[in-house]
């Protein structure tokens, strides 16, 4: 996110830090009380699904001149109602997420968080009543720092009163990024501090934190102790609307899959930012690319784009029940990229029953569709086609393939920098 630096940067941090001390030991107090953990919320077991408004709407806070796009009450309220009346819900996205700028510029008197009084001008607790009553879920953005990428308060001193603020709102979900964080340590142990402090509101709020990304220039971070704090974290940089954006951090992905893969199962995944379908950076075969993709990488699936202006190709994309399908499948195993050769990659996922999930990327932006040749028992880690399995073709079109014996080869044709998703199941 864009950051801006205020000259307040640091008056609080003498304060803030003895503030923090004191939690801390709280908290390492109650790591060691019986039935007091970290992350015991039983949620994310399989990847979260919604909408978040960062990539498409920013920081646009000019309700005069932008009412319709600005970040407000009624922009929320649009995209729930939507998301019900559209089939969004039915297709398994349930949360409506409010990224940075939703903030005042102070705290209340009590130290409290307050929503910008014009944009929001009913409060987030009237916004969370109006989301429920439509069977979704609300999230929200907070820091682990003394402010927000954009430069409003954070949350660094107050852990526990920003917890407890949102569960009095009703909030179902907690954004935390990591900009403006005091130093290394304080960054770990906020991320660590505000994962009790929600469990000890009573309320079952989502945890996605950007502590990888951020730990990252310090140390390569430990994904085994992230996992027993946050449901689901970034590990990379923003994601633009942009085919470019989206192979970074393909490559990125790849590059790190020895370390991302294992720490990847029901009720902590890796996240790999917003599905930018239905915006405007990339053509169709692109936006299959970023579906099928991220139903391989177990990502949370986060639109960020138009629900009032998407066209029908991109809405059927995004509610693909058989691409939705292979995203949650109960298994919760994360995919990886198995080969790279003469500018193709070739990535599975394995799923629930025995089954696979192929996907076959052109990366080449030269010339027309391509044949790629692939062998069964190369696939599924050799047992995908053993003894033979049905490979039906998801992506871009669904269409049957056929019967194939282990051993056996067959041709995808593929568009340039686009997919064809696959999937193998065992004969029976």
């Amino acid at each position: 996110m864009t950051r801006r630096r205020t000259s307040e940067l640091g008056q609080k941090q003498g304060r803030a830090s003895a503030f923090w001390g004191l939690n801390l030991a709280l908290a390492l107090a109650l790591a060691g009380v019986p039935g007091v953990t970290a992350l015991d919320n039983g949620l994310a077991l399989t990847p979260t699904m919604g909408w978040l408004h960062w990539e498409r709407f920013t920081c646009n806070v000019d309700c005069v001149e932008d009412p319709q796009n600005c970040i407000s009450e009624q922009l929320f309220m649009q995209m729930a109602e939507l998301m019900v009346s559209e089939g969004w819900k039915d297709a398994g996205y349930e949360y409506v997420c409010i990224d940075d700028c939703w903030l005042a510029d102070e705290r209340d008197e009590n130290g409290r968080l307050v929503a910008d009084p014009k944009r929001f001008p009913n409060g987030i607790h009237h916004l969370a009543n109006f989301v429920h009553s439509k069977g979704l879920k609300l999230g929200i953005y907070q820091d682990v720092g003394n402010y927000t990428c954009a430069g409003y308060p954070g949350s660094f001193g107050y852990y526990d009163i920003d917890a407890k603020t949102f569960a009095d709102w009703g909030v179902d979900l907690l954004k935390f990024d990591g900009c403006y964080a005091n130093d290394f340590e304080s960054l770990v142990e906020g991320y660590k501090y505000m994962s009790f402090a929600l469990n000890q509101t009573g309320r079952s709020i989502l945890y996605s934190c950007e502590w990888p990304l951020y730990s990252r220039p310090f140390q390569e971070p430990n994904y085994t102790e992230i996992r027993q704090y946050c449901n689901h974290w970034r590990n990379y940089d923003d994601i633009f609307d942009s085919w470019s954006s989206v192979k970074n951090i393909l490559s990125w992905t790849a590059s790190k899959q020895e370390n991302l893969v294992p720490a990847a199962g029901p009720g902590g995944w890796n996240d790999p930012d917003m599905l930018v379908i239905g915006n405007f950076g990339l053509s169709w075969d692109q936006q299959v690319t970023q579906m099928a993709l991220w139903a391989i990488m177990a990502a949370p699936l986060f639109m960020s784009n138009d629900l009032r202006h998407i066209s029908p190709q991109s809405k059927a994309l995004l509610q693909n029940k058989d691409v939705i399908a292979i995203n949650q499948d109960p298994l919760g195993q994360q995919g990886y990229r198995l080969r790279k050769e003469d500018d193709f990659e070739v990535w599975e996922r394995p799923l629930s029953d025995l089954a696979w999930a192929v996907a076959v990327l052109n990366h080449k932006e030269l010339g027309g569709p391509r044949n790629y040749a692939l062998s069964t028992n190369v696939l599924g880690k050799g047992l995908g086609c053993a003894p033979a399995c049905n490979i039906t073709q998801i992506l871009p079109v669904k269409k049957e393939l056929g019967l194939y014996e282990w051993l056996s080869q067959f041709k995808v044709r593929v568009n340039p920098t686009g997919t064809v998703l696959l999937k193998l199941q065992p004969f029976k």
